[in-house]
């Protein structure tokens, strides 16, 4: 990826192209970059969900509104954060977004020093997700390298039998289990039976 795909980006989104202009000044005068469509329908067909950053959308538009957007990027592997900007008499709206999944709502007039705030902590709260879910995808691949007797031995290690416990269940001899633990280790750059827990158990928590 490119630097310029992989730098942190607001995507604003709003129909009204005097918005669009003094909002694009703003966020670029603070340094951030941005990019600017005049309707849903529009971003979604350029939309790439592994670029990072965050999306700043009206909730009323023409054609696609901002809660049927934000419930169709709802369905990607990591969603981005999603600022709602409201009119007075949105309120039923705002409310509608945040259960969807928004993580703010901004009522118009937009504030300049909220407005920056905001987007600064989607951004960092984007990083973040961005971070964990790339740690569970190696963790993931990490598993799915072992043979099935690692993973079988892993998921009861895992669940806290002992090699002695999982010798009974299994059948092997203790130190049988035992060089399968240190292989499972291994391959999956555990220090610890505890890392080993912390990193599986991870891997199953969802972002």
């Amino acid at each position: 990826m490119s630097d310029e795909r992989s730098a942190p980006t607001v995507f604003l989104v709003d129909d009204d192209p005097a918005v669009r202009e003094s909002l694009q000044w703003l966020l670029e005068s603070e340094g951030l970059r941005v990019e600017v469509y005049a309707s849903g329908r529009e971003f979604l067909d350029r939309y790439d969900p592994d670029r990072p950053g965050c999306l700043l959308l009206d909730v009323r538009m023409p054609g696609l509104s901002g809660l049927e957007i934000q419930e169709r990027l709802a369905a990607e592997p990591i969603s981005v954060p999603v600022i709602i900007i409201t009119g007075h008499g949105d309120v039923p709206l705002a409310v509608r977004a945040i259960k969807a999944g928004a993580v703010d709502v901004i009522e118009k007039p937009l504030s300049h020093e909220v407005l920056m705030a905001r987007i600064k902590a989607a951004l960092a709260r984007d990083a973040e997700t961005r971070r964990e879910y790339a740690q569970r995808r190696a963790i993931e691949e990490r598993i799915s390298r072992l043979t099935p007797r690692e993973r079988e031995i892993m998921d009861l290690l895992v669940k806290g039998d002992s090699s002695k416990e999982i010798a009974l269940r299994l059948g092997l001899s203790p130190k049988t289990v035992e060089t399968h633990r240190v292989h499972i280790l291994e391959k999956m750059q555990a220090d610890s039976h505890v890392r080993l827990v912390q990193m599986v158990l991870s891997s199953r928590t969802k972002p």
